[in-house]
């Protein structure tokens, strides 16, 4: 019996079902409450306001309005909130109660089919989605650099950097290990539903987690960049990368975490981290599991590629590909969906 053909949403479907989501106010609360996020946002601009002052700023996807009114707070003359959501008259109230309508316009439109009068100054956004591209606005964000920023103009953030390490979860480990221990809480021999539990807890696709820096086993390596002003549709959909790691000791490896880093603009910019080593956003960490758990020593080499893309169903999904060897094992491959 032929499986079924996993079903193809047409782009419209796909951007109904994106906005409708940001229509609701706990996704925005969430980001509101993550203050490293938004404190940020809050410094990257206000550290700019020389090049601000009295100048023309395009927010893509507004949603609240929050970073409009920090760039109208930074000097702009005039800021273009465009959220395609039905949030925007939320943020249209927002920017009243803050007396800055004079100086921020909210239009409720996808940025593809606003009206913008002009050139721009400046261009801020808050794209950025777990492991970086998922349901990412990226691609909105060049579209409207190449339709309306001058050149020169300033984007926030104005750079993304993409980083993996090899990774123990001890929660993983604890949940495996939990069935051994049946037998001594119940006098029931339950270790053969542990490969089960493997499978169920390590098959699964991307998981979004926390990660604490004693369960990352090695130095992080960085392996992607994009630079906003010049990166191009291509660019970002196919972000390529190669890794390298020796291990600090023994442990068990049950897989890779990524995370990502934005700059903004300016001289000592702003850097926006969402590091295991850092204070926690509500990005925290993506996590892509071995299919099993593997011991590592230490100086264990752990060396393989990355490919991240659009998923061929969605292209607000992610996809990645991770082709990896640890020790001297051979080369596996494994394929991630997020969001199919």
């Amino acid at each position: 019996m032929a499986l079924p053909k996993k079903r193809r949403y047409d782009r419209t479907e796909q951007d109904n079902e994106y906005f409708q989501c940001y229509s609701d106010i706990t996704i925005h609360e969430e980001m509101l409450s993550d203050t490293v996020r938004t404190h940020a946002y809050r410094l990257g601009i206000a550290r700019n306001h020389n090049a601000l002052l009295g100048k023309t700023v395009l927010d893509v996807g507004a949603g609240t309005g929050i970073l409009s009114i920090f760039c109208a707070q930074a000097g702009a003359s005039k800021v273009y909130a465009v959220e395609a959501s039905a949030v925007s008259q939320l943020a249209s109230e927002v920017v009243k109660e803050n007396k800055l309508d004079g100086q921020v316009e909210v239009i409720q439109s996808a940025v593809e089919n606003a009206e913008i009068p002009g050139q721009v100054d400046a261009i801020v956004s808050e794209w950025m989605g777990y492991g970086l591209m998922y349901e990412s606005m990226l691609s909105s964000v060049l579209y409207a650099r190449d339709r309306w920023l001058k050149p020169g103009g300033l984007i926030f953030p104005s750079c993304a950097n993409m980083f993996i390490a090899p990774v123990n979860d001890a929660t993983v480990e604890s949940r495996l290990d939990f069935w051994s221990e049946v037998k001594d809480m119940y006098g029931v021999d339950m270790t053969c539903v542990q490969s089960f539990a493997r499978k169920c807890i390590m098959g699964k696709d991307m998981a979004v987690c926390s990660v604490y820096p004693e369960h990352v086993l090695s130095h992080p390596v960085k392996f992607a960049t994009l630079d906003l002003s010049s990166a191009t549709l291509e660019d970002i959909g196919n972000i390529t990368g190669s890794f390298q790691f020796c291990c600090f000791g023994s442990s068990l490896m049950h897989g890779f975490a990524i995370w990502f880093s934005v700059l903004f603009p300016g001289e000592n910019g702003i850097v926006l981290s969402t590091s295991p080593y850092g204070e926690e956003t509500h990005w925290k960490q993506t996590i892509l599991y071995l299919d099993e758990e593997l011991q590592v020593e230490q100086d264990t080499s752990v060396r393989g590629d990355i490919k991240m893309s659009a998923s061929e169903s969605n292209p607000r999904h992610l996809s990645v590909t991770l082709s990896y060897s640890i020790g001297d094992g051979i080369c596996r491959t494994k394929i991630f969906q997020m969001g199919n």
